[in-house]
């Protein structure tokens, strides 16, 4: 996966999601909040770190989290096939652990990005410092900053920025166009640390905030991507779920977990690298994760018309360019 999507500019993105599972047997099964639900349900957690690049993104690792009332239940472990020294770890402790992984096996990366759960741990962006890796980590609005003036809230040093401050760059390419926000970039006590602050372009009320390492300098509009990249994580989790079933399992014991996640995560791998093999003379990329595995399917399939199939994917692939080229067409870039 790496030597096909692999570039020295990619960022590793870590996030966690949930499986909803009944019964209390399950490893790490417990009532807890997942964002997948969005609410406190009976389910398992996972924390992966996908890879996004140029040429593709996947998800490249993942832990299971036990909650303290599993690592603390001997009886419990013992009956999910849980390994007898495995340790409570928090999400942001397994992000990092992974990310040691990632650099052991030299992935090409060049930042790390998660969101507030992570961002706000002190703990791993100290890490990521420690190993001068470049990182924007989104925190929450009442994160406290150190400035040159003291210490602020993250929310409160938004309210005194002046309207020159602010700059509008679009954050990535969407489904229906240019994803534009407006943009300013804060100063902190110490050089390689800046609060990256994005305010919506038609609210100005709706706020989010990144703390940004940078050992080198680096231009607003690199930061800017690298925030706007930690959507891919997401786009992994629905193509892995829906494409590799990644939560169609029925496993319960530890070991199976991983085994099971695994797969799928090697199926997700192999649509990425496929489809990035796929690209043409232009750099686009001519078809997506899900036309990959329904051509797939119905070419390795016992009754198949090839030229068929090739006309029919040939079709959806135009259809879907010509939607795509018509809503950046309709989008107006916002003035300046």
């Amino acid at each position: 996966m790496a030597s096909a999507l692999g570039d020295l500019d990619g960022v590793l993105i870590g996030d966690d999601t949930g499986f909803e599972k009944k019964g209390v047997c399950s490893a790490g099964v417990q009532r807890q909040y997942t964002g997948t639900a969005g609410k406190i349900t009976n389910c398992q957690l996972g924390v992966f770190l996908a890879y996004a690049g140029p040429k593709g993104r996947a998800l490249v690792d993942r832990e299971l989290y036990l909650p303290r009332s599993w690592t603390r239940d001997e009886v419990r472990l013992a009956a999910a096939k849980v390994p007898s020294e495995t340790p409570f770890r928090t999400k942001p402790q397994l992000l990092r652990l992974m990310i040691e992984r990632a650099v052991a096996a030299e992935i090409p990366f060049g930042w790390v990005t998660a969101d507030e759960a992570y961002g706000d741990n002190g703990p791993l962006r100290a890490f990521l410092e420690e190993q001068q890796v470049s990182y924007v980590l989104a925190v929450s609005c009442d994160h406290v900053i150190t400035t040159p003036a003291g210490r602020r809230r993250a929310d409160a040093l938004a309210d005194k920025l002046p309207k020159r401050a602010w700059q509008r760059i679009s954050c990535g390419d969407g489904a229906k166009g240019h994803r534009w926000y407006d943009w300013a970039l804060v100063a902190m006590s110490r050089p390689e640390i800046s609060l990256l602050i994005r305010q919506h372009a038609s609210r100005p009320s709706e706020l989010a905030f990144y703390l940004c390492h940078t050992p080198r300098a680096v231009p607003l509009t690199r930061l800017v991507r690298v925030a706007g990249t930690r959507w891919a994580v997401e786009e992994c989790f629905q193509a892995a779920k829906n494409e590799a079933a990644l939560d169609h399992y029925q496993v319960r014991l530890y070991k199976a977990w991983y085994r099971y996640v695994t797969l799928a995560m090697l199926a997700l791998a192999w649509l990425a690298v496929t489809r990035a093999a796929l690209t043409d003379d232009n750099g686009e990329l001519p078809t997506s994760a899900n036309e990959i595995r329904r051509m797939f399917i119905t070419l390795c399939g016992p009754a198949r018309d090839e030229k068929h199939a090739r006309r029919w994917s040939r079709w959806r692939h135009s259809h879907q360019q010509r939607a795509r080229h018509c809503h950046y067409q309709r989008q107006r870039e916002p003035d300046h």
